[in-house]
C-alpha cells in the first residue's frame, strides 16, 4: 500500500504540473506580494497529489496499472476542478 501512495502523490504531482503549465504556458515560481503568497505551480501540483492520494486510499486499487489509471483521473479532476471554481466564482463577481 505504502508504493501506491507513493505511486499517486507523484503522479498526482506530476498531472498537476502538467496542467499548471498547460494553462499559463510556462511555470509560475511561488512569490509574495505585498498582500498575499502566490504559491504558482505548487498549487495545482499539490491539488493533483492530493486528489489522486485521496481517490487512491478511497479505492484501494490491486495492481499498479489501477493506480496509475486513479492517479491520472484524480489529478486531471482536481485541476477541472480548481479550473470550474475559478470560473464560478468569476462569474459571481461580475454580476
Amino acid at each position: 500500500m505504502f508504493v501506491d501512495i507513493i505511486f499517486s502523490v507523484v503522479i498526482g504531482g506530476t498531472v498537476g504540473i502538467s496542467g499548471h503549465v498547460r494553462k499559463h504556458g510556462k511555470m509560475i515560481i511561488p512569490r509574495r506580494t505585498k498582500k498575499f503568497f502566490y504559491l504558482g505551480f505548487l498549487e495545482e501540483m499539490l491539488l493533483g497529489a492530493i486528489a489522486a492520494l485521496l481517490l487512491v486510499l478511497y479505492t484501494a486499487p490491486h495492481s499498479y496499472v489501477e493506480t496509475i489509471i486513479l492517479s491520472l483521473l484524480a489529478g486531471l479532476t482536481g485541476d477541472v476542478a480548481l479550473s470550474s471554481y475559478k470560473l464560478i466564482k468569476q462569474n459571481n463577481d461580475e454580476q
